[in-house]
């Protein structure tokens, strides 16, 4: 079955004044095939803590800007352009390069339903939920957080 989604009908989020998302297309409304949304990152802003994805396999594509991505314990900068295919249980964070914004295109799959983790963290950048709130049961969303002092030291 084919299907269109569009930008001017996917709902926004926004994080901060200079970070905001679109949600595209999600796992439920793909039949799981594919879940995707577009992500704009302020420069030097951090999109993604360290975590991994145990069934999923999650793809960055550099719309615009730069974007910096941890790949398990290496740090890589990627441009305009690039893309990032991350396989399941591989470590990862990333974000707006220092000094340059991130416009990226995100994808998962096989999709599972994000929406609902990226409201809530909408939700928490708007501090309607407290800071470092983890949404409950990462196995829902397949987001399994991780420690990685390389990120924590470089952002």
């Amino acid at each position: 079955m084919t299907q269109i989604f569009r930008e001017e009908d996917a709902e926004l989020l926004t994080f901060s004044p200079t970070t905001s998302g679109r949600l595209l297309a999600d796992g439920d409304t793909t039949g799981g095939s594919i879940s995707a949304g577009r992500l704009s990152l302020g420069a030097g802003v951090e999109g993604g803590k360290p975590h991994y994805h145990a069934r999923s396999t999650e793809i960055f594509y550099v719309v615009d800007g730069e974007l910096e991505i941890m790949l398990d314990d290496q740090l890589e900068r990627v441009g305009k352009g690039g893309l990032v295919v991350v396989p399941p249980l591989m470590p990862h964070a990333f974000g707006a390069a220092a000094g340059s914004h991130a416009d990226l295109l995100v994808a998962i799959t096989p999709g599972v339903q994000r929406f609902d983790y990226l409201r809530h963290l909408a939700r928490v950048a708007a501090g309607d939920i407290p800071a470092g709130y983890v949404a409950p049961d990462p196995s829902r969303y397949d987001v399994w957080p991780v420690e990685r002092p390389l990120w924590g030291t470089t952002r």
